[in-house]
C-alpha cells in the first residue's frame, strides 16, 4: 500500500509562487483600507477642522450630550454657556459637533 504523502508531488515549483500566495492578503488589506481606514481618517480630519474653526457664538454638542453656545475658545479648552448665568469649561476635544438648534 502506498501512502498518500508519497503520491503528492514535491519540489520548489509545486506549491505556488510567493506572489500568488500574497495576492489574497494584499486584496484583504486593500478592502480594509477602503472600507474602514480611509473613511475613519476622513472623519477625523473633518472633526479636527471643525474644532480649529470654532468661534464664539457657535452652537455645539459635547460627547456627553450637553448643548451649549461657545463663549470662549482656548488652545485646550472651550467655555460654553449652557443656561443663563451658567458657563462651563470643557476640553476642546470633547466637542462632538456643531448643533443645528
Amino acid at each position: 500500500m502506498v501512502s498518500p504523502l508519497a503520491m503528492m508531488p514535491s519540489g520548489p515549483g509545486q506549491s505556488g509562487s510567493l506572489l500568488t500566495n500574497l495576492i489574497p492578503f494584499v486584496l484583504m488589506f486593500a478592502i480594509f483600507y477602503f472600507l474602514l481606514i480611509a473613511p475613519q481618517r476622513k472623519k477625523a480630519k473633518a472633526h479636527t477642522a471643525m474644532l480649529q474653526a470654532l468661534k464664539a457664538g457657535d452652537r455645539v454638542v459635547t460627547n456627553g450630550g450637553i448643548y451649549g453656545t461657545v463663549v470662549g475658545v482656548d488652545d485646550q479648552k472651550v467655555q460654553l454657556r449652557i443656561a443663563d448665568q451658567v458657563k462651563i469649561d470643557i476640553a476642546k476635544h470633547a466637542i462632538a459637533g456643531l448643533s443645528e438648534s
